[in-house]
């Protein structure tokens, strides 16, 4: 029996770690204190969305695994990115990346935070490029789209939910 209440335990945590990966931390703890998260308002964010230029035609000649590794690769290295410049990971939505800035904490340096995330984007695609060029590959281009204003944040639904933002804020930034 104590062996099974460790091992319960532990999986507890395990699911508990999942979760808090998945949501910003105050989200988390809400959603664990309450059992579901009130939507907020947010009356000034950036919203940026980054979106790969051809990837559906890529997708056509090159292996899908292979293109899906270099994308996880890509989105992997914008999390890097965007942890440096306080901005919170939002979604992908198949190539494109959603992140913003001033949210969940608030904080009145996110525009500049997303510029500055969207310059180091460009240049790491630029540097993965060059790469690219001398093996004779194809290129990755990015495109980005980026709009501070008001957004409701929240989370919606009990199965596969995850943390979301609405708003014409979301739409320009698209």
């Amino acid at each position: 029996v104590e062996n099974q209440k460790k091992e319960i335990l532990e999986e507890k945590r395990k699911c508990e770690d999942l979760l808090h990966n998945m949501l910003p931390d105050e989200i988390y703890h809400e959603l664990l204190v309450y059992g579901k998260v009130v939507p907020q308002f947010y009356r000034n964010v950036t919203v940026m969305f980054t979106d790969f230029v051809g990837f559906t035609s890529m997708c056509e000649h090159i292996e899908l695994k292979s293109i899906i590794q270099e994308l996880d690769s890509h989105f992997s290295k914008f999390d890097d990115i965007c942890s440096a410049h306080y901005l919170e990971k939002i979604k992908t939505i198949g190539d494109a990346y959603m992140c913003a800035g001033g949210m969940p904490l608030r904080n009145n340096s996110h525009p500049i935070d997303a510029i500055l995330a969207a310059m180091e984007f460009l240049r790491y695609i630029d540097e993965i490029n060059k790469k690219k060029i001398a093996r004779g590959e194809d290129l990755w281009s990015v495109r980005i789209g980026i709009h501070s204003g008001s957004v409701i944040a929240g989370v919606v639904g009990k199965q596969k939910f995850l943390y979301d933002i609405w708003g014409d804020t979301v739409n320009v930034a698209s």
